[in-house]
């Protein structure tokens, strides 16, 4: 039996739409359950963030998470499809006076997404002091913490009520189909059947 890691939170409605329309049931998680089996499959419900990690460590033999946070946390997992949804950009914002001057020796970047961060500025050669939170990230260059964030936007209203406003887009992202590389070895007609499947419905 297969496991599959879902997303709860942002993608998580959009996600099981497109799992509804492949097994062509409704995907109901009942009283607060974590786990649900339908057709020969097992389904977790965990948090966006998580879901690489249930698959790398094979809790989960596939997986449904946003590009960005497969980017940030760099495991080694194949990435099978692109299911198009959960759009967003990972960003750069800075107070709407301030501009982004890569002549400058170092910046203070405020974030979530501590590697994306790190990779982005280094590229550019710029030095880069990265200071970790966990929310209210726009607050960080109001109050003076940092010089800019780097932060998920899909609107910009976030950035724009808060006095920022984006300066560079670092990548684009949406939500991907991924599996362990073992159990894609393991079970790859299973996996390729399945992936198929995905794919029709999301034409």
């Amino acid at each position: 039996m297969l496991t599959i890691a879902l997303p709860k939170g942002r993608i998580a409605e959009e996600t099981l739409a497109i799992f509804e329309k492949t097994f062509e049931t409704t995907f109901d998680f009942e009283d607060r359950k974590l786990i649900l089996e339908k057709d020969g499959f097992r389904f977790l419900l965990v948090r966006n963030q998580d879901v690489p990690t249930y698959v790398l460590n094979q809790a989960a033999d596939l997986g449904v998470v946003g590009l960005d946070v497969l980017t940030e946390k760099e495991m080694d997992l194949v990435k099978l499809l692109d299911l198009g949804i959960g759009k967003c950009r990972v960003c750069i914002g800075m107070k709407n006076e301030d501009e982004l001057d890569y002549s400058k020796p170092e910046i203070t970047v405020a974030t979530k997404m501590v590697n994306i961060t790190r990779n982005y500025f280094s590229s550019r050669a710029m030095a880069v002091k990265v200071i970790k939170l966990y929310g209210s990230i726009e607050l960080a260059p109001i109050v003076g913490l940092s010089d800019a964030i780097v932060d998920i936007v899909e609107t910009g209203t976030t950035m724009k009520q808060n006095g920022l406003k984006v300066v560079e887009d670092i990548m684009e992202s949406s939500a991907h189909l991924i599996a362990n590389t073992n159990s894609y070895i393991a079970n790859k007609e299973e996996i390729l059947t399945l992936y198929k499947k995905i794919a029709d419905n999301i034409k």
